[in-house]
């Protein structure tokens, strides 16, 4: 009994690592044209983002922060159920022409925040989950990233331009 509890722990452990690749790779290829290191997927970080997202099966639409104190978090929703992590990491991406990097800000009337914390150097624990939505009314996904970014008074990264 023992060894087949050991068995499908690892199994799981596996499966859920895999499935990391398909959101550490959009992530790393983000922070790596900033200059940031690679981030690498964290199975506590994981777990916390299955448990929300599971948690809002429900009610997808509109769904709010998980109000974690520990965790960075970006949250996508969308109404189609094929909506995949590179889809949701690809939606968070593209705030960054929203991002002005000489001042570290979101240009006036627009977000950049998810964008930011897919960038943001100090965070480079990554776990995220995706669950599709009850009756069919879309799919959600939900990363997490340790330690939190978007720290009020710090900046995403520090980019230097490769030499000509």
């Amino acid at each position: 009994m023992k060894l087949i509890i050991l068995t499908l722990a690892a199994w799981l452990v596996s499966v859920s690592q895999a499935q990391g690749t398909d959101y550490l790779n959009p992530h790393n290829t983000a922070r790596a044209l900033v200059g940031d290191v690679a981030m690498t997927w964290n199975t506590v970080v994981a777990a916390y983002a299955q448990t929300y997202a599971n948690q809002r099966i429900g009610s997808c639409a509109g769904t709010p922060p998980s109000g974690s104190t520990d965790f960075g978090e970006n949250i996508a929703y969308d109404v189609s159920n094929y909506f995949t992590a590179a889809n949701a990491v690809a939606r968070w991406v593209s705030q960054k022409t929203n991002y002005n990097p000489s001042t570290h800000t979101c240009n006036p009337g627009y977000t950049c925040e998810n964008y930011k914390q897919v960038v943001w150097n100090n965070s480079i624990g990554l776990g995220c989950a995706r669950v599709n939505c009850a009756g069919g009314s879309g799919t959600l996904v939900v990363c997490n990233y340790s330690p939190k970014g978007n720290i009020a008074g710090q900046v995403p990264y520090t980019y230097v331009a490769p030499p000509p």
